[in-house]
């Protein structure tokens, strides 16, 4: 009966041992996965504070492009009679551009 009682005693002292061998291995991934999710919390609040002035700076750009508009609306129906000298204008612009483009595409080469 002593070998019985002592071969549990050591029977359960290798549980034990085995239990806090799986308890610090599982201590250790625990520590892991935190140091993971704050650092996903962190990414995640740099990449909304990008996306807040990415948004600022679509909405300016948006009202600038508004009030451009608007003021080309404003000049296109005061110019009224004038339309003729307005299509000859944008349509000297638009060839000013290309020749532009071009010329300075052949000087390049």
């Amino acid at each position: 009966m002593a070998s019985r009682n002592g071969a549990r005693k050591s029977e359960e002292e290798n549980l034990l041992a085995e239990n806090d061998r799986m308890l610090d291995n599982l201590a250790g991934k625990v520590s892991r996965l935190k140091t993971i999710a704050v650092d996903i919390k962190h990414d995640a609040d740099n990449q909304n504070q990008y996306l807040d002035g990415m948004d600022d700076q679509f909405g300016s750009a948006g009202g600038l492009l508004k009030g451009s508009a608007q003021r080309l609306q404003k000049v296109i129906t005061a110019a009224g009679s004038d339309r003729k000298c307005m299509c000859y204008m944008v349509l000297g612009l638009v060839t000013v551009f290309f020749i532009l483009y071009y010329g300075l595409a052949w000087i390049k080469t």
